[in-house]
């Protein structure tokens, strides 16, 4: 029994009220002990405690960051108020200046203005989503969407074939020939040409130059260097065409220009000569076709005044003739000399002609 009643005082001593260590440490019965709000009481040893003091607001007393913190709102036009914290006027300034950066992120990022010249190929979350066209067209806001512009009416060039060895073509009857040409080519088809193309002028070159050295090697030197470079070209784009198109590429082959078409520099001089020649050989078998027509011509046109003198000739037959006869002797005698005598007698007669051809000597020595 005596356990149990130590334990209860035990238990009543823990819950008791105002107790110090040293005994009850109010002064009169049902007074409060002193603490933080400032009442009276005793201290251990039984001396009055000391009253708290608190600081007041713009007292000497005011630590310097209030200070701080007082003179910058009052300085932006904040009101009172203690802790440092903002007021109401400042909490709503800043949550306007968070809606305008919000409203400008998504204006410059929802919208877009894409040029006739241009396509907007539109990826979300880094996949393909769509295509837009020209105009103003309107979007998820970044970083869901994201629009990247692509030029698809420019015409791009690329230049190829040079002076080496290296690039040197066999044409089919087993020449050497040494090619320069530009291919011209175009954005068809946005999406492809973004996601299918990594490298897009390199595939160029190297389809450009697979079509070219298969269809030189089925031409001649001669028609490489002569007539058919206009067909050469056409096949070369068909081909690259289709090659491409194979890649999914979405390019546009829009043609191909050789600039240059020569033998190799050690036998370049040789081939110029044979050139020439040809030209030479061609320059003079067009002449002889010329004089051939103009022969041609005159003879067709003495036949056709021929019919015609026939056809009068059937009309009246002794007319035609003896006017012919006429003809005939006017065109011989007007080219020699001639002397005229009339019969049975002789009579003495002038010589014209000679006349005339003394007169014409004075005049030229004239």
């Amino acid at each position: 029994m005596s356990i149990f009643l130590g334990w209860g005082s035990r238990a009543r001593g823990l819950f008791a009220d105002s107790k110090g260590p040293w005994g009850s440490s109010g002064s009169d019965a049902g007074e409060p002990a002193s603490g933080d709000d400032g009442a009276q009481g005793n201290g251990p040893w039984g001396e009055p405690a000391r009253r708290a003091r608190r600081p007041r607001l713009g007292g000497a007393n005011i630590s310097a960051i209030d200070e701080l913190v007082r003179r910058s709102r009052a300085r932006f036009g904040g009101g009172g108020g203690g802790g440092g914290l903002p007021d109401r006027a400042d909490r709503s300034l800043i949550l306007w200046a968070v809606l305008g950066l919000v409203l400008l992120w998504l204006v410059f990022t929802s919208f877009h203005s894409i040029s006739p010249g241009q396509r907007g190929v539109v990826t979300r979350f880094g996949r393909y989503s769509s295509t837009l066209g020209p105009g103003v067209s309107m979007t998820l806001p970044a970083p869901i969407d994201r629009v990247k512009k692509i030029d698809v009416e420019t015409i791009r060039i690329v230049d190829l074939g040079s002076s080496s060895s290296d690039d040197l073509m066999l044409t089919g009857d087993q020449n050497l020939i040494d090619l320069a040409y530009s291919v011209r080519w175009n954005i068809r088809t946005p999406e492809l040409y973004l996601f299918q193309m990594a490298q897009p002028d390199e595939t160029i070159r190297e389809v450009a130059e697979s079509a070219m050295r298969a269809v030189i090697s089925q031409v001649t030197l001669n028609d490489a260097m002569g007539d058919r470079r206009a067909e050469i070209e056409t096949q070369v784009a068909q081909n690259m065409q289709r090659i491409l198109d194979s890649y999914h590429s979405g390019i546009q082959v829009q043609g191909i220009a050789i600039k240059q078409a020569d033998p190799p520099s050690e036998v370049n001089d040789a081939f110029k000569e044979v050139t020439a020649a040809q030209q030479d050989a061609k320059s003079y078998i067009n002449q002889a076709n010329a004089y051939a027509l103009q022969l041609t011509a005159k003879a067709q046109g003495e036949a056709t005044a021929f019919d015609k003198v026939y056809a009068q000739y059937k009309l009246a037959p002794e007319v035609t003739r003896r006017r012919m006869y006429y003809e005939t002797m006017e065109q011989v005698l007007s080219k020699v000399d001639k002397t005229i005598v009339e019969a049975p007698g002789v009579t003495p007669y002038l010589p014209l002609p000679q006349v005339q051809k003394s007169a014409q000597q004075q005049e030229q020595r004239q």
